[in-house]
C-alpha cells in the first residue's frame, strides 16, 4: 500500500472548521450542502471534535462544476480540506451520496482514516435509487424549485414525520426546501446514479458505524445492510426515520455518532 500524497491537491471546494479535539471530516448529502446536512449536530459534534467539512460543487459558497462529477474528487477534496486545516488523522461522517464519498476516501487513504459513520448511506445505486436521482436530476435542472421541493418531501421525509405536520407546516416546509435546494442538485444527483464503491467496502479496515434509516424511500435498507455485511465488522444500527434523520430524529441520530466515535476514542 502506497502512502498517500500529502498537499499535491489544492483545495478547490468551501469548508468550514469548528472545535477542537480529535478529528472528524463530514460529507454532506446530494443535493444538500454541509449545513444542510449537519446544521442541526455540528455544535454537539465541534464539541468533542475538531471538525471539517466541505460544500461539493453547487452547495454552500463551491461554484457549480461544468463537468460530470466523480467521487474520487470529492473524496480527495476532503482530504484536502483536512489537509488545509491541518488535520492528519480523522473519522470520517458521510451522509447519503457521503457515504460512498467516505468510503472511498477511506480506500485512497487508509492510513489517515480512523473511524466511518455512515448514514442512510448506498455502496451502490438498485433500481429505485436509480430511477429517483433521475427523476430527481431532471427536476432540478428544469429550474422548477417548486416542483423539486415537492419530489423531496414526498421522498426523502418518513411517514410519521411527514403526516403529522398541518397543511400550514408542510407549505413553510415546501418553501423552505424550494429555496435551499443547492444549485449543483442535478450534478449531485447525477453522481448518485453513477456512484459504485462495492470494490472498495471489503479493503476498509477501519471502526465502521452504518446507520439504517428505515422508513427511506430514496436509499433502502437493503444497500444499507449491504454496506454493514461487506465492510469487515461493520456495525449497524437501525433509526426509525426516512431519509432525514438530522430533522426526524436529531437527538437519537446524534447519539448513534458520538457513542460509536467516543466507543472507539476517536
Amino acid at each position: 500500500m502506497t502512502m498517500s500524497p500529502r498537499n499535491l491537491l489544492a483545495p478547490t471546494f468551501s469548508r468550514t472548521r469548528l472545535g477542537s479535539g480529535p478529528g472528524l471530516l463530514l460529507a454532506h448529502g446530494a443535493g444538500s450542502s454541509l449545513a444542510g446536512t449537519y446544521g442541526p449536530v455540528l455544535e454537539a459534534l465541534a464539541a468533542r471534535h475538531t471538525v471539517v467539512g466541505i460544500d461539493y460543487p453547487g452547495s454552500g459558497d463551491t461554484p457549480r462544476s461544468t463537468a460530470p462529477l466523480s467521487v474520487d474528487d470529492l473524496a480527495d477534496q476532503l482530504i484536502a480540506a483536512a489537509d488545509a486545516e491541518g488535520l492528519d488523522r480523522f473519522a470520517v461522517s458521510g451522509f447519503s451520496l457521503g457515504g460512498p464519498v467516505a468510503i472511498r476516501a477511506a480506500a485512497r487513504h487508509p492510513e489517515r482514516v480512523t473511524a466511518l459513520v455512515l448514514t442512510a448511506a448506498f455502496p451502490h445505486r438498485d433500481n429505485r435509487l436509480a430511477l429517483a436521482s433521475s427523476v430527481w436530476s431532471k427536476i432540478a435542472a428544469s429550474g422548477d424549485r417548486e416542483l423539486l421541493a415537492e419530489f423531496l418531501l414526498l421522498m426523502a421525509l418518513g411517514t410519521q414525520a411527514l403526516e403529522s405536520m398541518p397543511g400550514e407546516q408542510l407549505r413553510q416546509t415546501l418553501g423552505y426546501t424550494a429555496a435551499t435546494a443547492a444549485d449543483g442538485s442535478s450534478e449531485q444527483t447525477d453522481l448518485v446514479g453513477q456512484v459504485d464503491v462495492r470494490d472498495d467496502l471489503a479493503g476498509i479496515k477501519v471502526p465502521t458505524l452504518v446507520v439504517s434509516t428505515t422508513d427511506d424511500r430514496l436509499t433502502s435498507t437493503a444497500l444499507h445492510r449491504h454496506l454493514a455485511e461487506t465492510i469487515p465488522g461493520a456495525q449497524l444500527a437501525e433509526i426509525a426515520t426516512g431519509h432525514l434523520p438530522m430533522l426526524e430524529r436529531t437527538d437519537e441520530w446524534l447519539r448513534l455518532i458520538t457513542d460509536f466515535l467516543g466507543k472507539h476514542n476517536v
